[in-house]
């Protein structure tokens, strides 16, 4: 039976209040949305995650299709860090809807020197630090690989900005418990759950890779199982608000994630399917509340039974 109600969909993340949990993932979003969706619908906007100097990317092709998902490895393809400060953040000013900035850098200096930087702009209500971008002073690992540089880059971004921190967490670990907990004492406000998983794809006729790069990052269905398990495994080490990312394709996704562990979700590559997916999404898990009789969306969070 389906109950009428007025429903509460705000979320927290650190110190900042989202009117609801659905927000796009860095990369797969950008102004020429607002031609087919409301802005002022989201929980928050986050644009492609930003370097300091601009960047080509990588070779082409960038992108694959997989049964179940898509390999991409578009090498952060950015303008960099004066055009962003001086086009994309204005662009946002005109939404109520909170601006998360990403960004990505080549060492622990210069994350730090970014996150400053971007962070002392008002329109900006948090920084997603994508720790998962390999560390050019590190051997080339992702920083988000390594519990002691996770702490101290997460350490030193805090002392020079008050604003939401995320830290973006790899999912190409052993232990994602171990990173999250760094990332938690190193002084995150949130935890991203997770960037894509490290994959490969050949074409058996030219016996060549799909991926102009070689390897890169599966997004998709077929990902969500994993990361709802490390969802649920990160749940159990912090306490931190996480937010869930890979796979989220409709609102029984996102609600699993939910149950998992998460506050928010972020939604990818079901946004190159279908450029309204955030919003029906969020249409479905109003649906799923009123079904089931639940008035604030944050009595979901980490419900998930015990195993038996």
């Amino acid at each position: 039976m389906t109950i009428k109600q007025e429903l509460d969909l705000t979320v927290n993340i650190g110190s900042l209040t989202l009117r609801n949990p659905i927000m796009p993932a860095s990369g797969a979003f950008g102004e020429d949305m607002e031609q087919v969706i409301d802005f002022e619908q989201l929980g928050a906007v986050v644009p492609k995650s930003i370097t300091k100097e601009p960047r080509k990317g990588n070779a082409t092709p960038r992108v694959c299709e997989t049964v179940g998902g898509m390999i991409n490895s578009i090498g952060i393809q950015s303008k960099g860090i004066v055009y962003y400060l001086e086009h994309i953040v204005p662009y946002y000013r005109r939404y109520n809807t909170p601006l998360i900035s990403s960004i990505s850098a080549d060492s622990i200096e210069e994350f730090v020197e970014m996150s400053e930087i971007i962070a002392s702009r008002e329109e900006v209500a948090a920084l997603e630090l994508n720790i998962s971008c390999p560390n050019l002073k590190g051997n080339g690992l992702a920083f988000g690989m390594d519990p002691e540089i996770t702490y101290r880059l997460l350490q030193a971004v805090r002392q020079v900005t008050d604003k939401p921190l995320i830290a973006k967490l790899t999912p190409n670990v052993t232990s994602i418990q171990e990173i999250a907990i760094a990332a938690d004492e190193g002084g995150a406000d949130s935890l991203n759950v997770a960037n894509t998983i490290l994959a490969m794809a050949i074409d058996v006729h030219t016996r060549k890779p799909k991926i102009g790069n070689g390897m890169g990052g599966l997004s998709g269905p077929a990902v969500k199982p994993i990361i709802v398990r490390m969802i649920y495994q990160v749940r159990q080490v912090s306490a931190l608000p996480i937010i869930g990312c890979g796979g989220v394709m409709n609102g029984e996704d996102a609600i699993e994630m939910i149950l998992a562990g998460a506050s928010a979700v972020q939604v990818g590559t079901a946004s190159f399917i279908q450029p309204t997916a955030m919003l029906d999404i969020l249409e479905e898990i109003k649906q799923y509340m009123r079904t089931y009789g639940i008035a604030n969306i944050k009595s979901l969070v980490g419900q998930v039974s015990a195993t038996k």
